[in-house]
């Protein structure tokens, strides 16, 4: 025994004096911290290290049998579910890892922001761990969007007519987001490139530096009613804290962080043991529609955010908001680096905080059962009114058919009956051209996913011919006033 650890020890040392990894990583362990940041509420941020260190150790396992396939996709996870032994929890606890990081560094950013943690010298910090926030959001709904179940198609579906709302560019994005105007082969091979290598690949890199910034500045002291940050003196009092009342990081906090780690990956196994995997559910079918897409849990507010909202003011909603906040977020140290750190001198930041919390609740508990903008029953109900087939030829009439099948009525109304997310169509060919409805159908745009996949020739053929005689009270057709204006006659 003796001999095998000597041979052991000359194996350590031959490598240690090539990467001389020991003496940073002691260090790193070691750098002292303020007493009083050995505290529970300083847990969060090594919890959510050890979250991500699963999920990349799930997410290899589940990539050995995963098939990046659109026509292989569903069939790998059903596989996976039922025919690998712990299959369905090795999946379980990669997608209850995923809403467990997502809580605890949404968590962890709240003590940061209540304690003052992101005012000087520790700004570029804050700004990376809200980049990590927004990239821990983006591994989420990857992930979602590779279950390539019916949900998940038609949940990216709404993904991409949104993403197509973006000005100048939103086509653009739409293309290189799906491979192309639509669904196909090409989009499922894109959002593994983007789950499994882009965004992690950020993301570790990301938590390097992150690490790296928090270690060389320390980790931020409890703070003291009264205690101002000023720039000209915080570092000098910082280190003056630190040589009268500094702590070894390791063992003296540590393990009150290695403690809360196991009760956090504890519960993400109960969770996976109880409630199984999620999804996948029906296999992705574009020519069924019959769904209600719903996103996962730390997407619902905005599900129903989105529900709620007038259909004039989603636009501005979907692409102002989210700049405005990530603005805000990014700026917060700059504009208030200095002053108070806390809560108590903080109102105004505790309020915050509080509405914040109490609407993202409210908007998730919504979005649990708020129907997304569809109704999803309305052509059940009321058949296309007798008025609107009249005197239709007999391809027209087909697409009345179409129209009712394929439940375009769900989102828009046709006599006073059917969804009211989407405009009426008792004037559509009086706003639109036959090109543009063609388009429109085939591709989506606005408030409304692509139907290219949903619709055979036929039926895209009917369907545009019968919306053709939708126009109101007998209003002119709609022109292409582009065209109109180049096949005018110039006059001398």
């Amino acid at each position: 025994m003796s001999k095998l650890r000597q041979r052991g020890i000359e194996v350590y040392d031959w490598i240690e004096r090539r990467l001389g990894l020991a003496k940073p990583i002691v260090e790193a362990a070691e750098h002292p911290i303020p007493a009083s940041s050995a505290s529970w509420w300083y847990v969060f941020g090594s919890a959510a290290m050890v979250l991500l260190g699963l999920q990349v150790v799930t997410g290899i396992l589940l990539a050995l049998v995963y098939t990046p396939s659109a026509g292989e996709a569903w069939n790998s996870l059903q596989f996976l579910n039922n025919h690998i032994t712990l299959g369905w929890l090795l999946r379980a606890i990669h997608g209850w890892g995923s809403n467990f990081m997502i809580a605890i560094v949404l968590i962890h950013m709240v003590q940061v922001f209540l304690f003052g943690a992101y005012k000087f010298p520790r700004e570029l910090t804050w700004m990376i761990g809200v980049m990590l926030l927004l990239l821990t959001l983006g591994m989420a709904f990857t992930g979602q969007v590779l279950r390539f179940d019916q949900d998940a198609y038609w949940g990216l579906g709404i993904g991409a007519s949104v993403t197509s709302r973006v000005p100048l560019i939103g086509q653009q994005l739409v293309h290189a987001l799906l491979g192309g105007p639509i669904i196909g082969g090409a989009t499922l091979s894109r959002f593994f490139a983007l789950h499994v290598f882009v965004i992690p690949g950020i993301l570790l890199l990301s938590v390097g530096l992150h690490v790296l910034m928090v270690l060389r500045l320390g980790i931020n002291e409890w703070p003291m009613p009264g205690r101002l940050v000023r720039k000209a003196t915080y570092e000098r009092e910082y280190h003056e804290l630190i040589r009268k009342d500094g702590i070894p990081f390791t063992p003296d906090a540590a393990w009150k962080d290695a403690l809360f780690a196991a009760a956090i990956m504890l519960a993400v196994l109960a969770c996976a043991f109880f409630f199984g995997p999620f999804g996948p559910t029906g296999p992705p079918d574009p020519t069924i529609i019959q769904t209600s897409p719903k996103p996962d849990f730390a997407f619902l507010w905005i599900y129903a955010v989105l529900a709620f909202l007038p259909p004039d003011l989603e636009t501005p909603f979907l692409l102002i908001a989210p700049v405005i906040l990530i603005g805000a977020l990014l700026l917060l140290p700059i504009v208030a680096g200095e002053g108070e750190k806390h809560w108590s001198r903080r109102p105004v930041a505790v309020l915050m905080v509080a509405c914040i919390a109490v609407t993202l609740g409210v908007f998730t508990r919504l979005g649990t059962y708020t129907p997304w903008s569809p109704i999803m029953n309305a052509w059940t109900g009321d058949p296309v009114p007798v008025a609107y087939l009249r005197k239709r030829t007999p391809l027209e009439r087909r697409g009345a058919v179409v129209l009712q099948n394929k439940q375009c009525r769900d989102c828009h109304s046709l006599g006073g009956s059917g969804g009211l997310r989407g405009p009426a169509l008792d004037s559509i060919a009086a706003r639109m051209t036959e090109d543009q409805i063609i388009r429109q159908v085939l591709q989506g745009g606005g408030n409304m996913p692509s139907y290219g996949n949903a619709l055979n020739p036929a039926e895209t053929t009917a369907l545009v011919h019968f919306l053709l005689t939708l126009r109101g009270k007998d209003l002119p057709p709609a022109v292409d006033a582009s065209q109109h204006l180049t096949n005018r006659v110039p006059r001398d």
